[in-house]
């Protein structure tokens, strides 16, 4: 069975990253999942942005952190990224919403009202100023949308092991998926992570460190894969049978894995 096709930020290596057009791009090519990251605004937004900075994205000074969803409303997240396909000056139709910041509600909401299943994977960014506020809020927004029972198409990723076990024990029928940027760490980490916790590997510490992959295989792990680009990564991810290939470039992906059928 082949892996499953996220997203990364949206389609982000031909829309700026973690806008709504991005997203509304990744979901035009057929992803099958949408990742993005999570932080908290001043008033207690949950906004998807990466940086704790507005520096690289937002081209401004300042915290998300900081600001004010409607401070954060008044910058352009798109106009940052080069290579950002054209526009004709002339397009007054153009929804000024697919640059801006986009709120982890308004995400969700394009989930859910998509006309397939798609799945999200929701990663905490840490640390924040707010310590486990993030993961409370995002609980409550979860239970709105009634995304936190079983068969939710939610999933939850942090580096932070504190972050999950909190989301652990606010949303239990929540999947989480423990990421590692650092292939030196796992044999702490499986100690201590939960049996049923997917594993979240970054793909050149799968390709520079191949015993770890069997490692993981070994210990009978479920494996979602960050950041899949190229073909040669694409390959490690098949050979290890990993369930999810999270990508800046879904239709490639996508088009990648239909091939080889």
């Amino acid at each position: 069975m082949r892996p499953q096709v996220v997203a990364h930020r949206g389609a982000s290596e031909q829309i700026a990253e973690h806008t709504l057009g991005a997203y509304v791009e990744a979901l035009d090519v057929g992803a099958e999942g949408l990742e993005c990251d999570i932080r908290l605004t001043s008033d207690g937004h949950l906004v998807c942005v990466h940086d704790r900075t507005l520096r690289r994205t937002a081209q401004t000074e300042g915290l998300v952190s900081e600001m004010t969803l409607s401070e954060l409303e008044q910058l352009n997240f798109a106009t940052w990224k080069k290579g950002q396909p054209d526009r004709p000056q002339e397009e007054p139709d153009r929804d000024d919403r697919l640059d801006r910041v986009l709120t982890l509600r308004t995400l969700l909401e394009t989930v859910r009202d998509y006309d397939r299943r798609v799945e999200l994977a929701i990663e905490t960014k840490h640390p924040t100023r707010y310590g486990g506020l993030t993961e409370r809020r995002l609980a409550e927004l979860l239970a709105e949308f009634g995304w936190d029972r079983p068969g939710s198409p939610v999933r939850v990723m942090s580096f932070s092991y504190t972050a999950l076990q909190r989301m652990e024990r606010l949303t239990p029928a929540v999947p989480l998926v423990q990421l590692i940027d650092r292939a030196q760490y796992w044999p702490t980490l499986r100690r201590m992570v939960s049996p049923h916790w997917i594993i979240g590997p970054g793909v050149g510490e799968l390709r520079d460190h191949p015993r770890f992959g069997r490692r993981l295989l070994l210990d009978d792990r479920r494996l979602h894969v960050w950041t899949v680009n190229e073909d040669a990564d694409l390959e490690v991810c098949l050979d290890l049978g990993v369930e999810a290939v999270i990508t800046d470039r879904p239709g490639y992906m996508l088009d990648r894995l239909s091939r080889m059928v």
